[in-house]
């Protein structure tokens, strides 16, 4: 699946804030996820973050 900035995603597990919504911020070798439940941003390795989506919304 093609993802673009700005794209929503929800993820397999829960981030401690309980949200399971994030925010594409940045796409190249990493991904930049932001959540939408609390803000905090990670930087995840591309194969990683491939494998943690499970839908875009």
């Amino acid at each position: 699946m093609e993802y673009q900035v700005g794209d929503i995603v929800r993820v397999k597990k829960e981030h401690p804030c309980g949200s399971k919504i994030w925010q594409i911020t940045r796409i190249g070798v990493d991904f930049k996820l932001k959540c939408q439940g609390c803000g905090h941003e990670i930087i995840v390795n591309r194969p990683k973050a491939l494998k943690m989506i499970k839908e875009k919304i």
